[in-house]
């Protein structure tokens, strides 16, 4: 190990090691040695010293019922679990804050949202911090180990990944929010930030509705509309990691005023809050609430079907150059947009195939999220354990 605590020479490599043989059984399943050391051109013996390592360390297990792989000795079928090994995923945003553990099997184990009381002033991370440290040391009492903690925030990360360079809906401006939860975790939970749909695209493409295409686009459906852009399973950041701030694309109703001060932003016109006026109803505690009411007006009263179809026309506007753009295989709408996906996507549909130019060759679908409120929170619990996968966080 290095003055820097950065491991060198062979436990660089060991680890490096350890990861691509993590990473095979989390992409492929259970293996035998031979079969993983076929998977990742590594040494039976090799192998056979990470397996022990990882089985001590309660990543691995391996099954009594013994499997031939041709000559030799029948081997025993390795397979990923980590059931005490988790990363904690939290996402705040303007009215709620919520927490995802996922274990190293890729297994939730706590899904957990509270409202915040902030109604009307920029929220604080007290709340944040209360969920963080609770769940934190519920899990602990249980005897699991939480190797990190990715936040998802609703705003511009600098590249640091620790600090909120802006996040208007918020009122934070350059807040080193990871050193706060730091602290408060006690200084032993490494914690980074992220975008918030850029968490929840990661989550789609691992566990949601895209995890069957290379190439995706994930629009947050909450106060603010954020995107998240996915390409083989790799997020697509831009030249300073901003990418995917398209509720400020100037191609809303020029009157509206955005939470950025700006008028005409995207997100004043198809954001919760811009739905919510157009509709006519009042905010509930959290999005999903507020959106499965207006689902239930909906279904009752065709004023508000018409209004949710105008909202979708402009949401489809906005889709059809972002797709101009982007070319994804898929998009899809997440947050409040899923309970009202039956008003919404038959006009923002329609839109997309008659304004994209390259829609009588390629028309993206359109699909609604399967995750919920929490793809946020469940991306950011996948990025917390992304250092155990790359090989660059021992055990």
């Amino acid at each position: 190990m290095s003055l820097t605590g950065v491991p060198t020479g062979t436990e660089y490599v060991r680890r490096q090691n350890t990861g691509l043989v993590l990473r095979a059984l989390r992409a492929h399943g259970p293996a035998t040695r031979t079969e993983l050391a076929r998977r990742t051109g590594l040494a039976k013996a090799t192998v056979g010293t990470i397996v022990a390592e990882l089985e001590a360390a309660r990543a691995v297990t391996q099954d009594d019922d013994s499997v031939s792989s041709g000559r030799g000795r029948p081997g025993r079928p390795v397979a990923l679990t980590g059931e005490s090994i988790l990363g904690l995923g939290l996402e705040v945003n303007v009215d709620y804050v919520a927490a995802v553990a996922l274990d190293l099997g890729g297994n939730v184990r706590v899904v957990e949202t509270r409202p915040v009381a902030t109604a009307g002033t920029p929220p604080s991370t007290e709340e944040l911090i209360e969920l963080a440290t609770d769940v934190r040391t519920a899990l602990m009492a249980d005897g699991h180990t939480v190797v990190g903690a990715t936040v998802a925030v609703p705003g511009l990360v600098a590249h640091d990944n620790r600090t909120v360079s802006w996040a208007p809906n918020l009122g934070w401006d350059g807040r080193h929010l990871a050193a706060e939860l730091e602290e408060a975790f006690g200084a032993d939970c490494p914690t980074t930030i992220d975008n918030d749909a850029n968490c929840a695209a990661l989550a789609e493409a691992a566990h949601g509705v895209t995890t069957d295409v290379s190439h995706s686009l994930y629009i947050t459906g909450t106060i603010g509309i954020g995107a998240g852009i996915v390409q083989d399973g790799r997020l697509v950041r831009g030249g300073a990691g901003f990418a995917g701030e398209v509720g400020h694309m100037p191609i809303g109703n020029p009157s509206r005023v955005c939470g950025c001060g700006r008028m005409g932003c995207w997100e004043a016109s198809v954001g919760l809050r811009a739905m919510l006026s157009t509709v006519g109803i009042d905010e509930e505690d959290t999005p999903l609430q507020t959106a499965l009411a207006v689902a239930d007006l909906a279904a009752r009263d065709a004023s508000t079907r018409a209004a949710l179809a105008t909202l979708g026309h402009e949401l489809g506007t906005g889709l059809a150059t972002l797709a101009a753009v982007l070319d994804p295989a898929a998009i899809v709408l997440g947050g409040y947009f899923v309970p009202l996906g039956a008003y919404v996507v038959p006009a923002a549909g329609q839109v997309l195939a008659e304004r994209l130019p390259s829609a009588s060759i390629h028309l993206p679908q359109i699909r609604l999220s399967s995750l919920g409120i929490h793809a946020a929170a469940l991306g950011a619990a996948e990025d917390a354990l992304a250092d155990v996968y790359a090989g660059t966080l021992a055990l």
